[in-house]
C-alpha cells in the first residue's frame, strides 16, 4: 500500500489544471468593495494591491500595498505572493506561486477575483482616475495592421494601437515604456500625427544624451548672462513647441535635481527661463518614454513618485519583438519598403528559409536590430543568418556615409567571411574537407579563403 500524500503546505505550489496558451487575460472582482470591477491584462506583470502604483488598485484595508503579481509569459499566467501580510489564495489554497487556469478564484484580503484566460478583446481607454487602463471592448479587434509608423497584427500590438488611438484623441500626457528598439519614438510620432496638434511642431529631447548642466537650459531656455557663455536669450523646447508636442525620450535618465522643475512645468503649464524672474505660459502636449521600469526606479529612490504619477496619466508598454514574432512578415515588408530595397528586397524575402531563420533569432535589440540586420543583408547583397551577422555589428563596422557604398560593402563581406569560416571550422572540429563540404565550396577554394583571412584548419583524416 502506498503511503498517503502529505497535506499541502503554504510553501507548496498547488497542481492546478494546465492553462491554455494566453496572450491576455481578465480579472473580475466578484466579492469586496470593488465588486464588478474588471481589469484586462496584456502587460508582462500585473501587480495587485492598495498602492497607487499597483496595476489593479484595491481599497480593501487588509490587502497589502503590493500584495501579489500576475506574470504573463510563455502562454501561461503565474501568480506570485509578494510577501503580503495575509497571504494569497487560489481556489481556497494558500500559495506562494501557482499557474492560473481559466476560472480560478483568487482571494486577497476580503476581495475575490475570477481569472479568465483570454477574455474579450481589450480596448485601452482612459479611466475616471485619468490613468490609462484596459477596458473590455464590445466590438471585434480592428482589421488594420498599422497605426501611424507602427505595424503589427498580433493581439499585443492591436491592444497598443487601440491605446494610441484613444490617447491621440486628447491632450493627455502619455508615458511609453518598453525595451530598447521596440519603437517608442515611432509611437510618439504616431500619436502626434494622429492628434489635433499635428500641424504644430514635434520636438524630441533625448534626456540621456544631453549633459545635465545643459539640459535645464535646453528644456526651459535661458536669459542673457544667466551663465558663462549665455551671450543672448534663448527659448527652451517648451516654448518652441507651442501648439505642438514635446517628446521626452529616456525620461528615466533625468537627474533628480531637474525632476521637480519638470514637475512644476507639468502641473502649472508655465516655464521660467534660467536666470529669469517671470514665467511664460506654455501650450504643449507631453509624451515621455523610457526603457527603465519607472515603478522600480521610484521604489529605489532614483525617480520622484509625484513626477511618475504626473507622467503616467496614460501609460502603455510596447511588447518586445520576441513576444510578437507573428508580426515578422509585416515588419520585414515595411522595413524593406522604407529602405527602398526593390528587387533586392523581393529576392531576400522570397527565400524559402528566410522567415524561418528570422523567427529563430531572439532579437534582443527588437525592431531596431531587425532593421539594421536587413540593411546589412541588402548592403552585402546576400542572405546571412542573423546569429552570424549579429557579430558583424556597428562597433566593428560602423556605417560611415563618407565612405563609398562599394568600399563599405567589401568591409562587411570581409568581416562576415572571416566570422563564417571561423564558426564552420569549429563546427567541424577544424576538418577542412568536412567544413568545405558543409559550406558548399570545393576544398581548394575553401583553402584560399582561409589563407586570405589568416586562418588554418586540419587536413584530411
Amino acid at each position: 500500500m502506498q503511503p498517503p500524500k502529505p497535506p499541502r503546505s503554504e510553501t507548496q505550489i498547488p497542481e492546478l489544471d494546465p492553462p491554455a496558451p494566453v496572450t491576455r487575460f481578465q480579472l473580475r472582482v466578484i466579492a469586496g468593495a470593488e465588486e464588478g470591477l474588471r481589469h484586462a491584462g496584456t502587460r508582462e506583470r500585473t501587480v495587485i494591491g492598495t498602492d497607487p502604483l499597483a496595476d489593479l488598485q484595491l481599497s480593501d484595508p487588509i490587502v497589502s500595498r503590493r500584495h501579489c503579481e500576475l506574470v504573463l509569459a510563455g502562454g501561461k499566467v503565474l501568480i506570485r505572493d509578494l510577501g503580503s501580510r495575509n497571504g494569497t489564495f487560489v481556489n481556497g489554497v494558500s500559495i506562494l506561486a501557482a499557474h492560473l487556469s481559466n476560472g480560478s478564484v483568487v482571494r486577497v484580503g476580503r476581495t475575490e477575483l475570477v481569472f479568465d484566460a483570454g477574455g474579450p478583446d481589450i480596448e485601452m481607454t482612459l479611466s475616471a482616475r485619468g490613468r490609462a487602463s484596459p477596458a473590455i471592448a464590445s466590438g471585434a479587434r480592428p482589421d488594420r495592421d498599422r497605426f501611424g509608423l507602427l505595424v503589427g497584427q498580433s493581439p499585443a500590438m492591436q491592444a497598443v494601437f487601440r491605446f494610441l488611438e484613444h490617447a491621440a484623441a486628447s491632450d493627455v500626457t502619455v508615458l511609453i515604456q518598453g525595451e530598447t528598439g521596440t519603437g517608442k519614438d515611432l509611437a510618439a510620432s504616431s500619436i502626434h500625427e494622429a492628434s489635433g496638434r499635428r500641424e504644430g511642431p514635434l520636438i524630441v529631447v533625448d534626456c540621456g544624451a544631453i549633459s545635465p548642466n545643459l539640459l535645464e537650459s535646453e528644456l526651459f531656455g535661458h536669459e542673457r548672462g544667466a551663465f558663462t557663455g549665455a551671450d543672448k536669450a534663448r527659448p527652451g523646447v517648451f516654448e518652441s513647441a507651442s501648439g505642438g508636442t514635446i517628446f521626452l525620450d529616456e525620461i528615466g535618465e533625468l537627474s533628480l535635481d531637474l525632476q521637480p522643475k519638470l514637475l512644476r512645468v507639468l502641473e502649472q503649464r508655465e516655464v521660467r527661463r534660467v536666470g529669469a524672474t517671470t514665467v511664460i505660459p506654455i501650450d504643449v502636449r507631453i509624451i515621455a518614454a523610457t526603457n527603465r521600469d519607472l515603478a522600480a526606479e521610484v521604489k529605489a529612490g532614483r525617480f520622484r513618485s509625484d513626477l511618475y504619477y504626473r507622467l503616467m496619466v496614460a501609460e502603455v508598454t510596447l511588447p518586445p519583438l520576441r513576444e510578437r514574432k507573428q508580426d515578422l512578415p509585416l515588419l520585414v515588408r515595411a522595413i524593406l519598403e522604407e529602405l527602398e530595397a526593390g528587387t533586392s528586397g523581393d529576392a531576400l524575402f522570397g527565400r524559402q528559409d528566410f522567415l524561418t531563420e528570422l523567427s529563430r533569432h531572439p532579437w534582443p535589440g527588437n525592431a531596431r536590430e531587425l532593421r539594421n540586420y536587413l540593411s546589412r543583408c541588402l548592403a552585402m547583397q546576400q542572405f546571412v543568418a542573423p546569429e552570424i551577422l549579429a557579430e558583424v555589428n556597428e562597433d566593428t563596422n560602423p556605417v560611415d556615409v563618407d565612405i563609398p557604398l562599394k568600399t563599405l560593402r567589401e568591409r562587411w563581406i570581409e568581416k562576415f567571411e572571416k566570422t563564417y569560416l571561423e564558426k564552420i571550422l569549429v563546427a567541424h572540429n577544424n576538418n577542412v574537407t568536412l567544413a568545405a563540404r558543409a559550406a558548399g565550396l570545393n576544398r581548394a577554394h575553401f583553402h584560399r579563403l582561409l589563407a586570405r583571412h589568416g586562418l588554418r584548419g586540419r587536413g584530411d583524416q
